[in-house]
């Protein structure tokens, strides 16, 4: 579970920022909020991000994403560059390094990592753990004019010599030593935890955009999403569906199609032999069964509302958050669901969940209305300083008498600006020149 993350000089994020799950010392709501297999530190299951558009919100689930990315995905060349910007609105920034820490549990140890990079190479890096005392598990520097790589390891670390000139040869000047031991053959308790973490619990973040339903459905068939429990959510969100059936059929391709997947590098070769001496290629349909009345329908997922399919993903979701341990980002969590389902996902994750934790940006502060099954230190707000950078505070750091001057209402201090976070608006006037010129 994260416990801090921290971002500076990544694009619009200038200073640095700091997004906690440490609960406040208070007992509101604590056995729906607070993890509860974890034995001296009380973290929160959920931080909700508010802010204006092009406040900076986005940017910070953008930031974990991209660590996220680094780590999984290292570079095979020396010449490959990151993908990001610094903060740009100013020279000096442009040209500082981007900064990230990472403080998290796994498997009831505690871990810190830091990382400092341009985009052409990782500068800096280290590792420690906890047990129970902060121990370094290795220390990086790179020499950026020869792009050579050093790594140290800690007292406590006991890796074979070869094993370690093996590592430093993998850790390419522009990739993490966890990448560098992703090309690595040998076995780390500490590296195997952390990068198995990245991989398997620190999930990718969901976007507006982002499709959901093939993996999902495949997360079904693969028997690591419970299908009945699946259901269950869909019909506790009142979508009268009893039932999900996955059928498969072949359709016929052309050389047109075979020449544009012969393209994909993700294909492997005997598959696509395959593909191209059947001529057929095997599509899955979903089919969604809704109880109408005192009969039944089948309709193929394709046919359904927007809403529907997203609640489908969502569901899938939702039973991933409930019956396992999984860090999700999502990104506008309102998109294309009523208010009420907005609502319903959150009580249903906090109700049911006990090990997962979830990150989300939203518009949607009417949810703010619902004093009573909020937690003030969950909530956060982005909000775009003068010199463009983004801001980030809590609800906890402002006075409670903000509140109660505003009818006692969060929904209220924040509509107004209270807590900034909210667009700066001008009036509607835009002029009609345009309306007067000479045909």
């Amino acid at each position: 579970m994260i416990i801090e993350f921290s971002a500076e000089n990544f694009k619009s994020i200038k200073d640095t920022i700091t997004l906690s799950f440490k609960a406040e010392k208070f007992d509101d709501l604590e056995d729906y909020y607070i993890i509860k297999d974890l034995k001296n530190i009380r973290l929160l299951k959920l931080g909700i991000i508010y802010g204006a558009n092009a406040s900076g919100k986005t940017t910070i689930i953008e930031a974990i994403n991209f660590l996220r990315e680094i780590v999984l995905n290292p570079f095979e060349k020396k010449i490959e560059k990151f993908d990001f910007e610094p903060f740009l609105f100013n020279q000096i920034n442009k040209n500082k390094n981007t900064i990230f820490a990472l403080e998290f549990i796994f498997n009831h140890i505690k871990y810190l990592y830091n990382i400092e990079l341009n985009k052409t190479c990782v500068v800096k890096e280290s590792l420690y753990f906890y047990s129970p005392n902060k121990a370094l598990v290795y220390k990086r520097n790179t020499n950026e004019k020869k792009q050579l790589v050093d790594i140290s390891f800690g007292p406590k670390i006991k890796i074979k010599k070869e094993r370690k000139t093996s590592l430093i040869g993998n850790t390419l000047w522009n990739n993490t030593v966890l990448g560098g031991y992703l090309k690595t053959n040998f076995e780390s308790d500490q590296l195997h935890d952390v990068v198995t973490w990245f991989e398997t619990t620190l999930k990718p973040t969901i976007t507006p955009n982002t499709s959901l339903i093939a993996y999902i459905s495949n997360k079904v068939e693969e028997e690591e999403i419970n299908k009945d429990t699946l259901v269950k959510i869909l019909n506790k969100a009142d979508f009268g569906i009893s039932d999900i059936l996955y059928a498969s059929k072949e359709i016929n391709i052309d050389d047109k199609f075979i020449d544009m997947i012969s393209k994909q590098p993700s294909i492997p070769k005997s598959e696509l032999e395959r593909i191209k001496n059947k001529g057929k290629i095997e599509t899955k349909e979903i089919l969604l069964k809704h109880s109408v009345s005192d009969d039944s329908y089948l309709l193929s997922i394709e046919n359904e509302s927007a809403g529907t399919k997203r609640y489908y993903e969502f569901a899938g979701i939702l039973e991933m958050l409930l019956n396992g341990e999984n860090i999700i980002p999502i990104d506008e969590l309102e998109s294309s669901l009523h208010p009420d389902l907005v609502k319903h996902f959150l009580l249903t994750f906090l109700v049911n969940s006990n090990k997962s934790q979830l990150i989300v940006t939203t518009h949607f502060r009417e949810l703010l209305l619902e004093k009573d099954i909020l937690r003030n230190d969950v909530i956060w707000f982005t909000e775009r300083k003068k010199d463009g950078s983004t801001d980030l505070f809590n609800l906890t750091d402002f006075d409670s008498s903000v509140v109660r001057r505003t009818t006692g209402s969060i929904y209220n201090a924040y509509k107004i600006g209270k807590f900034g976070a909210v667009p700066d608006l001008d009036d509607y006037y835009i002029g009609r020149t345009a309306m007067n010129r000479k045909k």
